[in-house]
């Protein structure tokens, strides 16, 4: 009998591909099967989700770590904007008085209001707010404002002058001392407590502290009393002036190329006696 014959080989190969082509055609498309079904599942579990907002919903988020020195600088941040903001306020009713006072909103044929304005300069009192006020004290309307002082004392017998510049006097008393009682003061008699007091110039600039020396020496030069390191840790010194030379001592410093610190620099209230209490009434006061 006349015997069978094999395939060629090269029939063989193509049977052979067909075979493997058929199989990843079917694995294709099982994955891809697979793949679309998971995403028509997580599509449901949202929609679930959505329309059913009662259900809890389980988000995983990166922990945000904020550490001691973050929250240091946040807070020192948050300080130093609350004292310019009061800073721009006081200087802003300064404007309108000088304007009122001096004659008018022209600086050269007003000193008063020349002297108000080259000491914001220094500080850094925002141009726009400057040009504001000196608009609005021109305005008719625009009531004079006064400079108002009161004495309380404060926990631990600690006294305390309040300077207060307002159009409405009544208005600053009944305030002023709805602040004092509501924080554990007590309202004092005039001249019972500003005695112990005096006007000084205070200056605060940011340098290096190995610089006490030069700094000493352009203070003592220009009125300067006294030279202290700063209260708050930070790198610099506190000149204390009197108050005619204030302005003169704070030009000069400034002028040596030293930074004034406008949120510590003013005409204060200093005590000639100082009164020993605990962290906690210092912070209340």
């Amino acid at each position: 009998r006349p015997r069978a014959q094999s395939p060629t080989p090269a029939l063989s190969r193509r049977v052979t591909m067909s075979a493997f082509t058929a199989t990843c055609s079917v694995g294709s498309l099982a994955f891809r099967a697979s793949h679309a079904l998971a995403r028509v599942s997580v599509r449901t579990t949202r929609t679930a989700n959505l329309s059913h907002p009662g259900q809890p919903r389980h988000l995983h988020c990166a922990p945000v770590c904020m550490g001691r020195k973050a929250a240091k600088v946040a807070a020192k941040k948050q300080k130093g904007e609350a004292k310019r903001t009061k800073l721009y306020g006081k200087y802003g009713k300064m404007i309108v008085a000088a304007v009122k006072e001096g004659g008018g909103a022209d600086p050269v044929s007003n000193v008063q209001l020349k002297k108000v304005l080259d000491d914001a300069a220094r500080l850094s009192v925002p141009r726009e707010l400057v040009e504001r006020n000196i608009k609005r004290a021109t305005d008719g309307k625009q009531a004079d404002y006064m400079e108002l002082t009161y004495e309380a004392y404060g926990e631990g017998g600690v006294g305390i002058v309040i300077e207060v510049l307002s159009d409405n006097v009544n208005r600053a008393a009944a305030e002023t001392k709805s602040v004092i009682n509501k924080n554990g003061g007590k309202v004092a008699e005039i001249g019972s407590v500003l005695f112990n007091f005096e006007r000084k110039g205070v200056i605060t600039i940011d340098c290096d502290n190995g610089d006490e020396e030069a700094v000493f020496e352009v203070a003592c030069e220009n009125g300067g009393d006294d030279v202290v390191p700063r209260e708050d840790g930070e790198d610099g010194f506190t000149i204390f002036t009197e108050f005619e030379n204030f302005m003169q001592c704070q030009k000069a410093l400034g002028d040596a190329g030293y930074a004034i610190n406008p949120d510590e620099t003013a005409l204060k209230m200093i005590p000639l006696a100082e009164v020993d209490v605990t962290d906690e009434q210092r912070e209340v006061n």
